[in-house]
């Protein structure tokens, strides 16, 4: 079974919206947008490219989805996501036509899911998206949480795991940046 990996971006309160830009997400009035900015360290790059080099599939929202679409689609050259194979959960989405090589998810999400990872192939990544992330956090669906932890606290904002929910994790990996920032890797225990 392929694995279904979340890498986020988190503050130390939880929060995991809008971390690359000021207009990335403002739902619910939220102004803190593109707190990651301050703390890049080349490390992180290279936590990316190793969580890709393991993955062949990338599951995203609707909005992460349209967000990514919409910076990556005009220069195929400078996509992350390169030929991966991108799926997008959606119950308003007529088509995934906006971004090369991706597919829509609707109706059941949750036993597509399961189908996805039950398929042949490397790791499943997931990146921001916290409405599908939260559903898929409900239903135990996350195999590992890959989560680059920022020195900040923002009081507001969407959060990793649903209200709620109890969630045991092993650690499975940590290490420091030097600019404060700490990349842990869980698994649930």
């Amino acid at each position: 079974m392929r694995k279904l990996i979340v890498h986020e971006f988190i503050t130390l309160d939880g929060v995991i919206q809008a971390p690359g830009g000021a207009d990335e997400d403002t739902d619910g009035g939220f102004t803190h947008g593109g707190w990651t900015l301050p703390f890049w360290h080349d490390d992180i790059g290279a936590h990316f490219v190793q969580i890709f080099a393991e993955a062949d599939t990338v599951l995203l929202g609707r909005k992460t989805w349209q967000l990514h679409g919409a910076a990556f689609e005009p220069d195929p050259a400078q996509d992350p996501f390169g030929s991966m194979k991108k799926y997008v959960v959606s119950n308003t989405l007529k088509s995934a036509q906006g971004w090369r090589n991706s597919s829509l998810i609707s109706g059941n999400v949750v036993e597509e899911i399961r189908r996805l990872k039950n398929q042949p192939g490397k790791n499943i990544i997931m990146d921001g998206s916290s409405v599908l992330l939260h559903t898929l956090i409900e239903h135990d669906l996350v195999d590992e949480y890959a989560l680059h932890v920022y020195p900040l606290v923002l009081g507001l904002g969407k959060r990793l795991f649903p209200e709620g929910k109890r969630a045991d994790l092993k650690l499975v990996e940590s290490v420091a940046l030097p600019t404060g920032v700490v990349y842990h890797r869980y698994q649930p225990a």
